[in-house]
């Protein structure tokens, strides 16, 4: 995930960041140098916060909330979040946290606390908040992220591999 100002790299708990860190500046440096594209033509940009004229006065309001005062929020701390839907007869918005947000431990604290609260304050439809969890990680992989595969190595690995043992 990415911002105008940002990028949010996700790691296994096993792998370490000395490791990693040089393979992703080279990656990155990389892919930016050679003049590709960020974004890819054929995707686009989601259009979850979109304001559709189907969309009733309830759901308008808490996508013009979220996007104006939530969203950057989230955004400045490398995270995101969409808008999935609102339950008209529960009065149950769900959204998805991602990035940095759904990974961290404190996002129930400010999915309940921060989001809920302020939505139920200026939307009186609103009763509660729901997360709904990203796809697993394999179908939502995009190609640039999975073409840059790290295979963290130590230096005698490394070395070992470059320069094999002979007999």
């Amino acid at each position: 995930m990415f911002g105008s100002d940002f990028i949010t790299i996700e790691k296994a708990n096993s792998l370490d960041w000395s490791l990693l860190k040089p393979e992703i500046f080279s990656i990155l440096t990389e892919y930016l140098t050679n003049g590709s594209p960020i974004l890819l033509e054929d995707e686009g940009i989601s259009d979850d916060m979109a304001f559709d004229e189907n969309d009733d006065e309830v759901v308008s309001m808490i996508k013009e909330l979220i996007f104006t005062r939530i969203r950057p929020a989230i955004q400045d701390d490398g995270g995101d979040i969409e808008f999935v839907k609102f339950n008209e007869d529960t009065g149950t918005v769900y959204l998805r946290l991602k990035g940095a947000c759904r990974s961290c431990d404190s996002s129930s604290v400010t999915l309940k606390n921060g989001i809920e609260s302020m939505l139920k304050h200026y939307i009186e439809e609103v009763n509660s908040v729901e997360p709904i969890e990203d796809e697993p990680q394999e179908e939502q992989e995009e190609p640039v992220v999975a073409a840059a595969t790290i295979t963290p190595r130590n230096r005698q690995q490394q070395q070992q591999e470059e320069h094999p043992p002979t007999l």
